[in-house]
């Protein structure tokens, strides 16, 4: 299981588990709040047999990383982000960010610029500003459900993980997977520690990326569902799309939030199309 030491904690080194598959153009998939590098097996395998290489983590706290108690802000996501690449000695790759994942992406390009990096993707994406202030009204979370969440985790995080995940594939109200995939995703999701679970609703909630996307200087592709329940288009992958100039937008009908594992055909399918270009 290879590792790379990101930084120490109480005197022992804080590791992130990843795994490279395939050669090629390096694309670089970042994982969403509270799942890990497997949720994206449905991409890993279709990168990997048109010829990209496709390298996947698990962020500090979740899957068979370290799971810290600090180190859950985006400065550092996007520095545990630039160690990977730089220690795989990337260049030339596409960062694909999913949910909270595309925050690492955002604030990865505002702190360490696009050296390494040719193309952005933005799936089902935090970005641009989800928490709702006087100078961002249309944003879609306030703090009353950011609380609410973070009540949920306390009391029970198993039982809050089971309707997070039904909610992260729900379309309409009817699931969008068949309840295996949705129970493989809890169980992912179950991996995390409860603080990097814990933390997750205020940064990715809080954290204002408006500034990140004015810094984004290369190709990039925003893929949403038109029937997401936790991130509705209209609040990111909209705003998103209208703020980074000469992005392309891809609108999945029927997509629901966690749409790379639901409308995997789909959303691949759009994903190289993209890289071809």
């Amino acid at each position: 299981m290879p590792k790379i030491t990101v930084g120490a904690e109480n005197g022992a080194p804080v590791e992130l588990h990843y795994e490279v598959q395939g050669s090629g153009v390096p694309v670089v998939l970042i994982h969403g709040w509270p799942l890990s590098g497997r949720s994206w097996d449905s991409q890993v395998t279709a990168l990997v047999e048109a010829g990209y290489q496709a390298v996947t983590y698990d962020r500090r706290g979740f899957g068979h990383s370290t799971p810290t108690w600090d180190g859950h802000d985006y400065d550092t996501i996007a520095s545990d982000l630039h160690a990977l690449l730089t220690h795989l000695d990337l260049s030339g790759a596409t960062l694909v960010g999913f949910s909270a994942g595309g925050g690492a992406v955002a604030r990865y390009i505002l702190n360490h610029g696009t050296a390494r990096v040719a193309k952005a993707v933005l799936a089902s994406s935090v970005t641009p500003f989800l928490h709702v202030t006087e100078g961002n009204p249309e944003g879609g979370l306030d703090d009353g459900t950011i609380a609410h969440f973070e009540a949920g985790i306390r009391a029970d995080r198993p039982g809050f993980v089971d309707q997070f995940l039904t909610l992260l594939y729900s379309a309409g109200g009817t699931s969008s997977v068949s309840e295996a995939q949705r129970l493989f995703g809890r169980d992912l999701a179950n991996l995390a520690s409860m603080r990097a679970t814990l933390t997750g609703p205020s940064q990715f909630g809080r954290t204002d990326f408006r500034p990140d996307l004015a810094k984004f200087d290369v190709p990039t592709l925003v893929l949403h569902g038109d029937s997401d329940a936790v991130v509705p288009f209209h609040v990111s992958g909209r705003r998103s799309a209208a703020t980074i100039s000469g992005s392309e937008l891809v609108l999945i009908e029927g997509g629901p939030h966690g749409l790379n594992v639901s409308h995997a055909d789909q959303f691949n399918a759009a994903l190289l199309d993209f890289l071809a270009r």
